[in-house]
């Protein structure tokens, strides 16, 4: 084996040392092609493993589209009282229209309001037994796009204080609850996906520290004829980046797989909604960052075996 060692204290010469990473990547390959079996179940392993916050990050992302969503029907229902006519209710929606925290109002007439009621189902003949319209005029106020909760509280607080309003309707509080419903799962996936990066990353540890105890006497040789701790140890480098590498790949196919098998289900759920929800799929940006990530992860682990584990293997 023609290995390109360089002796203590010669000075480092580019080519050399462009020889000696090539030489290390061609023998981080061949000792993965030499336990086939080994790399399989580690790039298995370690595919799951980063495949699972890929896929949190997919429902998170689409959790978000179906909250906003949700948030969108959320508007403040302004009842006026019965006695307010169509004049005094137009004058009340344009002032309203002029706060700062609305986005718009839409005027809602008894007639309008008894026509949707009679459009669901069951209330159509009782509707048509009453006498006269009960219904208020109603002004349905959108609050302007990323108003706080506390600002659209607020909001509904002041059109209390109008003199024609008999009742404010503000889901105030679902959207509270559904904020922090998104909050505690995004909290949830951060702390999964750290921790499946952990278990990735001392998958690939255990895999070098098993290799490294299969070279002790290679390790030994290559150390007394003059190999310095980093030419020993780059090819376990390289060997953890390629692990690293071809797991991102076998996460990136699982969910794009996982996507596919999803993608009729979630085609009729957004129909269902009328095709509001929008549900995102997976851009080449994450699929990238998963890959990068991956590498980054598989050179760690391989780093810090072979830190510990060729300190312990130097002759004595």
């Amino acid at each position: 084996m023609n290995v390109p060692v360089r002796a203590a204290g010669t000075p480092r010469a580019p080519v050399r040392w462009w020889r000696a990473h090539r030489w290390a990547l061609a023998q981080s390959l061949l000792r993965l092609r030499e336990r086939p079996l080994g790399t399989l179940l580690t790039v298995a392993v370690m595919g799951l493993a980063l495949a699972l916050p890929l896929c949190f990050w997919l429902l998170r992302v689409n959790l978000d589209r179906f909250g906003q969503t949700l948030g969108e029907g959320q508007a403040v229902n302004v009842f006026l009282r019965p006695a307010a006519d169509a004049a005094q209710a137009g004058r009340l929606a344009r002032r309203v229209q002029a706060m700062a925290d609305v986005a718009a109002v839409r005027l809602k007439s008894p007639q309008q309001g008894l026509a949707e009621l009679g459009a669901l189902q069951g209330f159509g003949p009782a509707l048509a037994a009453l006498p006269d319209n009960p219904l208020p005029w109603v002004l349905v106020v959108e609050p302007r796009a990323g108003a706080s909760g506390a600002a659209v509280a607020a909001l509904a607080q002041r059109l209390r204080g109008e003199s024609l309003v008999a009742l404010v309707q503000d889901q105030g509080p679902f959207r509270a609850r559904l904020d922090a419903l998104r909050g505690f799962a995004a909290r949830v996936m951060q702390v999964l996906a750290a921790l499946l990066a952990l278990a990735a990353t001392m998958v690939v540890a255990a895999s070098v520290r098993n290799d490294i105890q299969q070279r002790v006497q290679e390790i030994e040789v290559l150390q007394l004829v003059g190999a310095g701790r980093a030419f020993v140890r780059r090819p376990y480098l390289y060997a953890g980046l390629w692990l690293g590498l071809l797991s991102g790949a076998v996460a990136v196919l699982l969910v794009l797989l996982l996507q596919a098998v999803l993608a009729a289900p979630a085609e009729r759920l957004n129909a269902a909604w009328g095709g509001r929800l929008g549900l995102a799929p997976l851009g080449i940006t994450p699929l990238l960052v998963l890959l990068a990530a991956a590498a980054m992860l598989g050179w760690l682990g391989a780093r810090l075996a072979s830190a510990r584990h060729l300190a312990a293997a130097e002759p004595v």
